[in-house]
């Protein structure tokens, strides 16, 4: 991971908020809640070592995912003004979730070097925008799949819970917002501002960039983070495999060290492993779809579906198809049953 560059700015933090039609409450709150209680003593809520707005091209209330809505503090200023710039997202389906007065100021920051990060489905809004090129991403495993759809040409990782990369942060969004706001606060403030923002929000400690997003591999019941951060990218490279050299240097480990990791922890070989991986995720598309079988063993990598039953039935006791068959009597809706 390489740390985010901070341009020279005034010694008070400063933070601008961009939030995007049906913005995620939680994730905003999280990290602006941090920034206030780092910001004074206690739980006193002065702005005394950070500031922050919401910024926009209008006044008029922006309503969050939940029905909550926020009003914008600041029209448009020069974004040199701000260390960072957050951008918001939320659910996926909203049409224009910023408008073009914003993405154009958006892009005037790009310019000026000021470091953007994307929250939640903010890195959706960055890259719509051309502002994550050359920059890796981190989304929420709900979303890589369709970021890597729509963003074929970016690099992206649903195995941590926020990344910082050079002028560009993204984070996963939950609870990770206030993660990366305190290691925000930590650079530019104090450990001790960072103790005290946690310690009033019920915060054990704030997770490093690094840290697993919570969410059980397919199979794994592995507490190792580094098997589970192996697990997750196998998952999410599932038709366009790795190899295993590539699959161990994403979670910082040669490929001896993974294969070494695995066979104490897993019984199994990384490469076993990734196969297994594979089949159960062929096991649920034959379950809850229906897909062709040759279609479901080309997406699973399998060149052939010779070569798919045959490694399906070794690990399951049963062939595709007769998995997919129903009991008597019984029609699955994906066949048009009541």
């Amino acid at each position: 991971m390489m740390a985010l560059e901070v341009p020279r700015k005034p010694v008070k933090l400063k933070i601008g908020f961009i939030l995007a039609r049906s913005f995620t409450l939680s994730a905003f709150a999280l990290f602006v809640d941090t920034l206030r209680l780092a910001s004074d003593e206690a739980d006193r809520s002065g702005r005394i070592l950070a500031d922050w707005q919401v910024l926009a091209s209008t006044r008029n209330l922006i309503i969050s995912s939940c029905g909550v809505r926020v009003a914008p503090t600041s029209d448009f200023v020069d974004p040199r003004e701000y260390n960072y710039i957050v951008v918001v997202g939320g659910l996926l389906g909203t049409e224009f979730p910023i408008d073009c007065e914003t993405i154009e100021y958006l892009k005037v920051a790009a310019v000026e070097k000021v470091p953007l990060i994307g929250i939640c489905t903010g890195t959706f809004i960055l890259a719509d925008a051309g502002l994550m090129k050359r920059h890796r991403s981190c989304v929420s495993w709900l979303h890589f799949k369709e970021f890597r759809q729509r963003f074929p040409d970016h690099q992206v990782r649903s195995d941590q819970i926020f990344n910082l990369d050079r002028y560009r942060g993204s984070c996963a969004g939950g609870s990770s917002s206030a993660d990366i706001a305190a290691s925000i606060v930590r650079r530019h403030i104090s450990l001790r501002a960072e103790r005290n923002a946690l310690e009033v929000l019920q915060i054990d400690k704030a997770r490093s960039a690094t840290h697993v997003q919570p969410r059980r591999p397919l199979f794994s019941d592995s507490n190792d983070p580094r098997i589970q951060a192996t697990l997750i990218v196998m998952e999410a490279n599932i038709e366009n495999t790795l190899s295993i050299t590539e699959a161990a240097k994403e979670v910082g480990l040669s490929r001896r060290q993974l294969e070494r990791l695995f066979m104490k922890t897993m019984k199994v070989s990384p490469a076993l492993a990734y196969r297994k991986v594979r089949l159960e995720r062929a096991r649920q598309l034959v379950v809850d779809t229906r897909a062709p079988l040759l279609d479901i063993a080309m997406e699973v990598g399998f060149e052939n579906a010779s070569h798919f039953t045959r490694a399906f039935r070794e690990n399951f006791g049963v062939t595709p198809s007769q998995l997919r068959v129903p009991p008597a009597g019984i029609t699955p809706i994906w066949r048009g049953g009541p």
